[in-house]
């Protein structure tokens, strides 16, 4: 009892647990770890995949039915413990089995922070490309150019590093001087950036298309599968299952507010999510480019729509598209700080080392990961390859459509059946400061809808269902 008061009382240890300074603070800092490319890739091109408009408004209605729920749930974990996200599930666990929900999801995170940070650099290199002048030729250009950066066994592995060591520098300083100071510099660039591109967008001839395709459902479009995309891409966005939500809200105090900071990071993801829509689909529509490109949409579609949009004025369709993959390169470095803090956390505590000495050990061994990553898809790919995937791919399919759906439904399971309710409701009141008046709706949601609808997202992906 004496341990579990001095773990909610901030403590780890001899010294005082760090926590954010301010609540704009802890939102800029939790967004910034939920924003991210889930934001300004993957979502433009499910929407564009899953009928637009009416693709928004279920993924609406899963970040609120679905993401809430998870993301209330890994926050009482986390400020519960006090603790990285394997040592707070062990604490509120009490030494039982369900412990190693937390080291699955610090594993998570760990090898999505290997893979994700390849594509980051990408992101780095069009940064680059786009400063020096290279990002510009005929349609086949891109698809050309893509292939061949991705696939060479340097240039990747040089801005993977890169990418990699930035993180580093932010993570060593801490959670105020580095997490929450960087967040602060970070998030509103990004919207800046973001706000300055789709007004661009938006002003192109034949723009209002795009625009309607965004805010004009079509009703006839839904099926099982556009309920299930949604779905997935809601639990993809807001970060949840790695560890991120879960590490972040253990430098919680006990005044913040778990359900309306999981509004208002709801509320901020999803703002990013449709403005990349509005930054991409009517700049696609003015040129006659298909809105479900899929993935290949930032790297190959994207730098062709934007030199063909601003054709007549191509300093402006430069500017743009540097502008974009500057855009991309925040987003992406966002969320890996906070990939990055799960395993800097767990090392730090775990092993009882300075934070300096942990992030060190993480930057290095996901470099090394990444190292072999970007190597899977270059020359040397078919030695690095297993049952007709790459190792990059097998990263993302066991991360993506084992780990996270996995992590996240056992998370529910605990916290909706086997966590005392009383522990539950005071951390979701404050111990009683808060009504606490949406409880039993949480409750029920994390009980009944939120492991349904995961294990519909998990049995969906392999066909069963």
């Amino acid at each position: 009892m004496a341990k579990l008061e001095r773990l909610r009382a901030g403590e780890n240890g001899p010294e005082k647990r760090a926590n954010f300074s301010s609540m704009v603070g802890v939102i800029l800092a939790t967004a910034g770890s939920a924003v991210g490319l889930g934001n300004v890739w993957r979502f433009p091109y499910m929407a564009g995949q899953n009928g637009g408009a009416v693709f928004i408004l279920i993924y609406l209605a899963c970040v609120l039915l679905l993401g809430m729920p998870c993301m209330i749930s890994e926050f009482i974990i986390g400020r519960h413990g006090q603790a990285n996200t394997a040592r707070a599930f062990r604490t509120m666990a009490e030494g039982r089995p369900w412990a190693l929900i937390g080291y699955m999801g610090v594993l998570t995170g760990f090898l999505i922070t290997g893979y994700y940070a390849v594509v980051a650099g990408w992101c780095l290199q069009y940064v680059w490309a786009s400063l020096i002048g290279q990002m510009h030729g005929e349609p086949t250009f891109y698809q050309q150019y893509f292939t061949e950066f991705s696939s060479d066994p340097v240039k990747p592995i040089f801005w993977t590093v890169i990418i990699l060591g930035i993180t580093y520098l932010i993570i060593e300083h801490g959670v105020r001087d580095g997490i929450e100071k960087a967040s602060k510099l970070l998030m509103p660039a990004l919207f800046i950036l973001l706000l300055i591109i789709v007004g661009a967008s938006c002003l192109l001839p034949g723009a209002e298309k795009g625009i309607e395709f965004l805010f004009k459902p079509d009703f006839s479009a839904i099926n099982s599968d556009v309920f299930l995309a949604a779905l997935g891409q809601a639990f993809y966005s807001l970060s949840i299952a790695m560890g991120c939500i879960c590490t972040y809200a253990s430098y919680f105090s006990r005044q913040t507010n778990l359900t309306k900071s999981a509004v208002q990071i709801g509320v901020i993801d999803s703002i990013v999510a449709i403005l990349a829509g509005l930054m991409i689909f009517p700049a696609a529509f003015s040129v006659g480019v298909n809105p479900d490109s899929g993935p290949s949409l930032i790297f190959i579609t994207l730098p062709n729509v934007f030199q063909q949009a601003f054709a007549q004025v191509p300093a402006v369709g430069y500017l743009i598209a540097l502008l974009f993959f500057l855009l991309l390169s925040l987003a992406a470095l966002t969320s890996l700080i906070s990939l990055h803090e799960v395993s800097t956390a767990f090392f730090h505590e775990e092993l009882s080392i300075t934070r300096k000495r942990a992030a060190l050990i993480v930057t290095v061994s996901t470099s090394i990961v990444g190292i072999f990553c970007s190597l899977s898809l270059g020359a040397v790919g078919h030695s690095l390859e297993f049952f007709g995937r790459t190792l990059f791919d097998w990263f993302d399919f066991v991360t993506g459509q084992i780990f996270l759906p996995v992590v996240g439904f056992l998370t529910c399971i605990f916290i909706g059946w086997f966590v005392p309710h009383k522990i539950v409701r005071d951390e979701f009141t404050n111990w009683g400061t808060l009504r606490g008046r949406h409880f039993h709706l949480f409750l029920f949601l994390v009980k009944y809808v939120c492991p349904v609808c995961i294990l519909f997202i998990f049995l969906h992906q392999f066909g069963l269902i």
